[in-house]
């Protein structure tokens, strides 16, 4: 089974940066894909970005052009680089990876705040 673990979280000023870390207790070479979902108090669970084992991204619109998904298959770790971040961003988010919806694999998640 694997165990996915976030972190890197934390409080940070609007405009701010963070890089989130999803590192793996087994390989995720062969799970095709690997996503950072959100939750904030109040709201339903969303997407923020997915990468494929190819490498292919897709985007919320919400956060294009200010996140980046990337994936380090010999480290077993996928990265969420935030940039630019705004308060709506505050939320729990959660790594997760499967090769089929609902993804089978899940991390507990880690909070980002972005408060002044």
């Amino acid at each position: 089974q694997v165990q996915l673990v976030e972190s890197g979280g934390g409080l940070v000023q609007p405009g701010g940066s963070l890089r989130l870390s999803c590192a793996a207790s087994g390989s995720i070479f062969s799970i095709n894909t690997m996503g950072w979902f959100r939750q904030a108090p109040g709201k339903e669970r969303e997407l923020v970005a997915r990468i494929t084992r190819g490498g292919s991204t897709i985007y919320a619109n919400s956060v294009k052009g200010r996140f980046t998904i990337s994936r380090d298959n010999a480290k077993n770790t996928v990265y969420l680089q935030m940039n630019g971040l705004k308060p709506e961003d505050t939320a729990v988010y959660y790594c997760g990876g499967g090769d089929y919806v609902p993804y089978p694999y899940w991390g507990q998640g880690t909070q980002v705040t972005v408060s002044s």
